[in-house]
C-alpha cells in the first residue's frame, strides 16, 4: 500500500483539481451509485477523504474509470477487474498476463474459424468425392471435443440437440465422429460461441448436409467478423491502458 500512496501522491502533483463523487459521476458519463461500486470493488485507486469526510477524487480516478470502461469492451467484465486491481497492487506483470490470454484466446478462435471456413469453401467448390478404398480418419468423442476446444459433456449436449450424429463402433460402443460429423462439430462450435440459438443452426447444418454449404460459410464469415471488431476493441482498450500506466504508473514499467 506504500508504493500505491506514493503514486497517488505523484499522480495529485498532475492534477489540484479535486472532485466529488457527483463531479466525478458526471465526468465519466456514469451514475454516482455506478462511482461508488467501482471503489468497492476496488477498481479505483485509493481515495482521500476532507477532515469532513466527503471523498476527494483526482484525474487519476477519472482516468482510472475511462480505462476501465475501455477495457470492458475489449476483455469482458471477468477480465477488466483482475487487469485493474492487478494494476492498483503495482502487479503489472499479472495485468498482463490477463491480457495476454484474452489475445491468445481470440488467436486461436480466429485460426478456427479460417479453417473451417476453408474447409467449406473446398467443400463448395469441388463435386461429391467418389469412394476411396483408404479409410478416412475417425475420431472418439476425446478427440473430437480437443480438436475445437471444448467439454466432452458440451457434444453429448449437442448430440441431444440433435445437431451432432456420430456413429457407433460396434464392438464398444464408443462414439465416433468421421470427416462429416467433424465439419458439422466445428461450424457447431464456432456459432455457439458466437451465440446462435439451436434452431438457426440447424438451418446452417441441415444446408451444410444437403450440399449447400453457402449458409454455414456466411455464418462463419460473420463470425469472423465479430472476431474481427472483437480485436480492435482489444486495440482501443490498449490504448487507454497504456496511456493510463504510462501516467500514473511509470515506475512500475
Amino acid at each position: 500500500m506504500g508504493q500505491i500512496a506514493t503514486m497517488m501522491s505523484s499522480s495529485s502533483h498532475k492534477s489540484r483539481d479535486v472532485l466529488r463523487t457527483i463531479d466525478l459521476a458526471r465526468a465519466a458519463g456514469i451514475s454516482v451509485q455506478q462511482v461508488r461500486n467501482y471503489e468497492t470493488w476496488d477498481l479505483l485507486p485509493p481515495v482521500t477523504r476532507s477532515k469532513s469526510g466527503y471523498r476527494l477524487y483526482t484525474q487519476h480516478h477519472l482516468v482510472a474509470l475511462t480505462t476501465l470502461r475501455s477495457l470492458v469492451k475489449g476483455y469482458g467484465w471477468q477480465r477488466m477487474p483482475v487487469i485493474m486491481k492487478a494494476l492498483h497492487h503495482g502487479d503489472l506483470s499479472a495485468a498482463l498476463a490477463t491480457i495476454d490470454a484474452r489475445h491468445a484466446d481470440l488467436a486461436h478462435k480466429r485460426l478456427q474459424a479460417e479453417q473451417t471456413l476453408s474447409a467449406l469453401r473446398a467443400l463448395a467448390s469441388q463435386p461429391a468425392p467418389e469412394a476411396e478404398n483408404i479409410r478416412p480418419r475417425t475420431y472418439r468423442v476425446g478427440e473430437a471435443a480437443d480438436s475445437v476446444g471444448v467439454r466432452v459433456s458440451a457434444l453429448h449436449f449437442w448430440e441431444q440437440q440433435g445437431l451432432l450424429r456420430p456413429s457407433r463402433d460396434r464392438n464398444s460402443r464408443y462414439r465416433i465422429y468421421d470427416e462429416q460429423q467433424m465439419r458439422r462439430l466445428r461450424v457447431v462450435a464456432l456459432l455457439r460461441e458466437a451465440g446462435y440459438n439451436f434452431p438457426s443452426i440447424h438451418s446452417v447444418l441441415e444446408e451444410l448436409a444437403e450440399g449447400h454449404p453457402e449458409q454455414a460459410i456466411s455464418a462463419v464469415e460473420k463470425r469472423r467478423e465479430e472476431l474481427t471488431r472483437a480485436s480492435w476493441s482489444c486495440v482501443e482498450a490498449m490504448t487507454s491502458f497504456q496511456r493510463y500506466v504510462s501516467e500514473f504508473y511509470s515506475d512500475i514499467l
